[in-house]
Order: structure tokens, then C-alpha cells, then sequence
């Protein structure tokens, strides 16, 4: 891959963005940046999910990991299905009920102060390491491919790659997310099925039946695994999926910030179910590219490199020509901007929102504070991923998105306390639970083997965590008033 071609690529990519943004930021004011007026087409919403719900991580890894887990993800997407109906027909009347802006808001209004500081700070956190990470694996595949070559060092090249999301973000916000995220999902999508096709070729398959016939006939098809004890077994990756679904998607500000910009709470349901279909649709195709990689270098005698993360791109890189090459980096950049352009206006709206009070100030006030937030995490995802550069290690970005993943369980948690009943809770202390249920949860995975007779717990760490924060609620709740009725407990 000639440098110079993925400079003029990058160029060409981040310009349509900005004049995009020019267009979509006109007369724009907080409410736009915040919730776009809540006038956005429900399948433009829908299609952009795509790109934001991905990332340059998906992108890599799960074609990667085929050669280590089948198709033994498609468990976990199929608890998708269960997971967004969920988020359709419960969460998402209760937010356009209760007209919110950012989603924790719900838990001042049903436990109270503490609650919902606490609700707030564990997206803030998780979402500002998760997305700066995602961006630093990307922003490394792109160093490689381009800004090394043109002897740009990375601190630079990251530094640039920030300054461009926020150009393009800092004014429209959400209004502009929407469409970029448009175009993004776009060429994401155009990536994978373009690469699938070019495989194809290569492999001298036939037609799409060949194409299936040698997918489902490979090494790397199998989907359904049934061993208790295995990781992989459907049960565990099924349920973990439709949690993973509810807490990453319905509880995060980043993607229902979206979904909160549609007219009524009727589009909104139609984006989501729509979302849903395209999105299993999408995970397939990856899954499939990966099978089709791994019968192409078997075929033509590549060796593997010791990463399956570093699979996908040397063969897109190195082997597979021009075209592909293109494509590749078109694809990891789209999914890589897609997430971290969303997750900067998420974590700016619900910083703004939960912690500035800016909805009570008036509109100069809420445009500066609503600036100065959105260049601080701008600022924040650029330390972040020169700390992990610096720390240089592997194992150790693993081990921050697991952590990133044990803080998801308080608030899967609150919210299913607060909607499965109607106590109260004695405020004060919720934030103590939100830090030892996560802290539980890992000792319980560490051990899980010796205690359970050789049983690991995996995806399900999750379900385990928000288990442990609600039974962290229900003893704070002992001694509060009980049957009190409480806005929001809905089920």
C-alpha cells in the first residue's frame, strides 16, 4: 500500500466530513448539538447506529478471532435480538416519557442525587477509556499503513486525527453525528461486502452459493456450542448478549442520544428494530470475511501471524492488492470515527447535562460550557492513548477493555432495580455499591474455576455484576420506606 494513496484517502475522507459538517452545523445552537432538535429521519438514525455501535476493534478482531472461536460470536448476536426488543419496547417509551436529555437523569428522578452521579460517572469513565483505546488500536493499524511510512510520529498523527473529529463535531454536534455517521456506515459496510466479493475471486468461487457453500464448509463455521464449561457454550453467550445489548446500548448515552433525535417515540422504535435487523446482518458478513481469509491463506500458503488482530490487515495490506488495501483502511477508518466521533458528543452531552446543569442556563452560558467540555475530552482521549502507547503493551489494552467492560454492571444494576420495583434506597450510599460490585464481580471471575468445579465465567461477568449491584440496592433499601410508588418503576 502505497502511503501517498492512504494520505489522499484520508484527506478525501475527513473533507466530505467537514463540508458535511459545515452544512449540518447551520444556525446550530445546544439543543442541536444535544438532541437535534429532535428532528432526525429515523432511518438515517438507523443505519448510522451501525457505524457507532462498531469500531475499529470490531472491524480487526472479529474476522481475526474466527480462527480461535468459529462462529461462535453469532450466540452472542442472536442475544442481541432479545436485548434491543428490550430497549424497544421498555427503555425507550420511559426516556420519551420522561423527555430526557442524557438517559441518567431517569436515576435522580427514581433514587435520587447520588444515584444518578454515580450512573453518570460510570459511562463517563467507561466510555472516555473504552473509545480512546478503540481509537489508539485503530490509530496504530493507520500508523503503520500511512503516517510511519511518511516518517509522521504518532503522538503528531494522533494529535491531527483528534483535531479533525473535533472540527467537524464541535459546533452541530448529535445534528451532524447523525449524518456522518450516515456515510460512515456506508463505506464500513461497502468495506466488508467489497472485500468478501474480491476474496471471493481470488478463491475462483463461482457465485454467492459457492461463497456459502465454502464458508459453511470451512474449519470456521460453527456457530452453536453446548458444553457447559465451555466459554463458548450458547447458553452463556446468548444471555450475555442480550444483556451486553441492553447495557451498551440502552444504557449508553453515546447510542441513545441518537435515538432520542427522532420525532416521537414511534420513529424512534421503528430506528430501533430496523437497527436491530442490520446489524445481525452486518456481524454475519464479518464473520463470513473472516472465514474467507483464513481458506484464502491456507490456500495460498501464507503463514498467520502470532496475532489473529493482526490478520485481517496484513492480508489487506500486503497480499490482497491494491483495491483491497483501499478498501481496508476506508472500512477501519469509517468504524474506527464513526465510535470515537459519537462517544466526544456523548460524553460532552452528558457531562454538560449531569454534572454542569447547562439545560438551566441561558444559551451563551450553555454554547461556552457546552466548547470548553468538548475540547477537555478531546484533550482526555489524546493523553489516554499516548499513556497506552507509551505502556506499548498488548495484554495490558486487553486488560483496560475488560475493566472498561466490568463498569458497565452498576448501571445494568440501577436501571433494573429501578424499573423492576418501587423502593426507595438510602441515596448516599449507592455510589460504595457501584465500586464493590464491579470489584466482587472480578475477584468471582479470578476464581470461578476453583470454586465451581472448573466452571469460567465469561460474557456473563456482566449479568453477574448488575446482579451484585442490585442486591447492593435492595439491602440499602431495607430500611427506606417500602411500597412507596416511584416514578419509573415500570415493570
Amino acid at each position: 500500500m502505497n502511503p501517498y494513496i492512504a494520505l489522499a484517502i484520508l484527506i478525501a475522507y475527513f473533507g466530505m466530513l467537514i463540508v458535511v459538517s459545515v452544512f449540518t452545523s447551520r444556525g446550530a445552537d445546544t439543543n442541536a448539538f444535544f438532541t437535534a432538535n429532535r428532528q432526525s429521519p429515523w432511518y438515517l438514525v438507523a443505519f448510522g447506529m451501525i457505524g457507532t455501535s462498531l469500531s475499529g476493534v470490531t472491524f480487526i478482531s472479529v474476522p481475526g478471532a474466527v480462527l480461535n472461536i468459529q462462529f461462535s460470536y453469532f450466540q452472542v448476536v442472536l442475544g442481541y435480538l432479545l436485548g434491543y426488543l428490550f430497549i424497544g419496547t421498555v427503555l425507550m417509551p420511559l426516556y420519551y416519557r420522561m423527555n430526557l436529555i442524557s438517559i441518567y437523569s431517569y436515576l435522580e428522578s427514581r433514587f435520587g442525587f447520588w444515584s444518578y452521579k454515580s450512573g453518570s460517572a460510570v459511562f463517563l469513565l467507561s466510555r472516555t477509556v473504552g473509545s480512546a483505546v478503540r481509537l489508539y488500536v485503530a490509530a496504530g493499524v493507520l500508523q503503520i499503513a500511512l503516517f510511519g511510512p511518511l516518517g509522521v510520529p504518532f503522538e503528531v498523527a494522533v494529535a491531527i486525527t483528534i483535531l479533525l473529529i473535533w472540527v467537524y463535531t464541535f459546533k452541530g454536534g448529535v445534528k451532524t453525528i447523525i449524518v456522518t455517521d450516515t456515510l460512515q456506515t456506508t463505506f464500513l459496510v461497502t468495506a466488508v461486502i467489497l472485500t468478501i466479493v474480491l476474496v471471493s475471486r481470488e478463491l475462483n468461487l463461482s457465485g454467492f452459493s459457492e461463497m456459502v457453500s465454502t464458508v459453511r464448509e470451512s474449519d470456521y463455521s460453527q456457530i452453536f456450542y453446548w458444553d457447559v464449561n465451555d466459554p463458548k457454550n450458547f447458553f452463556k453467550q446468548f444471555f450475555a448478549g442480550a444483556f451486553i445489548a441492553v447495557v451498551m446500548t440502552g444504557l449508553d448515552q453515546d447510542l441513545m442520544q441518537k435515538n432520542l433525535t427522532c420525532k416521537n417515540i414511534g420513529e424512534a422504535q421503528k430506528n430501533m428494530f430496523w437497527f436491530t435487523v442490520v446489524l445481525v446482518v452486518v456481524n454475519l458478513l464479518f464473520l463470513s470475511l473472516g472465514a474467507l481469509l483464513y481458506v484464502y491463506a491456507q490456500t495460498k500458503g501464507i503463514t498467520l501471524p502470532a496475532k489473529t488482530d493482526d490478520f485481517y490487515p496484513m492480508l489487506a495490506l500486503n497480499h490482497l492488492g491494491v483495491v483491497v488495501g483501499i478498501t481496508f483502511l476506508l472500512g477501519i477508518t469509517a468504524a474506527t470515527y464513526a465510535s470515537s466521533d459519537s462517544a466526544l458528543t456523548a460524553l460532552t452531552t452528558a457531562f454538560c447535562i449531569d454534572f454542569m446543569g447547562v439545560e438551566k442556563k441561558p444559551e451563551k452560558q450553555r454554547s461556552t460550557i457546552k466548547f470548553w467540555v468538548h475540547i477537555g475530552f478531546s484533550v482526555l482521549f489524546f493523553v489516554v492513548i499516548i499513556i497506552f502507547n507509551r505502556l506499548n503493551s498488548k495484554e495490558v489494552i486487553t486488560a483496560v477493555f475488560d475493566l472498561a467492560g466490568y463498569t458497565y454492571g452498576p448501571l445494568l444494576g440501577l436501571f433494573g432495580f429501578g424499573l423492576l420495583n418501587k423502593r426507595t434506597v438510602r441515596d448516599r450510599y449507592v455510589p460504595f455499591v457501584c465500586i464493590a460490585a464491579p470489584i466482587l464481580t472480578y475477584i468471582a471471575n479470578i476464581y470461578s474455576a476453583d470454586w465451581f468445579n472448573g466452571y469460567q465465567i465469561g460474557f456473563e461477568r456482566l449479568i453477574l455484576n448488575g446482579l451484585l449491584t442490585g442486591l447492593g440496592l435492595w439491602l440499602l433499601s431495607l430500611q427506606a420506606t417500602k411500597g412507596t410508588q416511584q416514578k419509573g418503576a415500570v415493570l
